[in-house]
């Protein structure tokens, strides 16, 4: 399988984080946004095969607008407001995996399969 996908993890409850608001771009053009379902994952492959080229790509998540909406008391401004992934694209016909591990203070993110 070929394409992009991504999900979040909420490390601060150890928990797929449900309900972030996420963005693909590549270039300052959007190419695809979600919001993350129970599992953390949007429901579909954020670009099939055919659609993902080689070259930068960027991904943006809503990290603080998520723990505000889950009750977490953040300082303002918060540590963390929008997680930003800039990565890149080699391989046109494998799959990238993005995933993002998340607290109000810290992140983490690879290349996963």
């Amino acid at each position: 399988m070929s394409g992009l996908t991504t999900h979040v993890l909420d490390t601060m409850h150890g928990r797929p984080a449900s309900g972030v608001s996420l963005r693909l771009s590549r270039g300052g053009e959007r190419l695809a946004s979600c919001i993350t379902n129970v599992d953390g994952r949007c429901d579909a492959p954020l670009l099939s095969g055919k659609a993902l080229k080689a070259g930068q790509y960027r991904l943006e998540f809503d990290v603080g607008e998520y723990y505000r909406d889950l009750g977490v008391s953040l300082p303002e401004p918060a540590f963390l407001d929008v997680v930003v992934i800039d990565f890149g694209v080699a391989e046109t016909g494998s799959h990238y995996h993005v995933p993002l591990l998340v607290s109000p203070f810290g992140y983490s993110t690879y290349r996963g399969s």
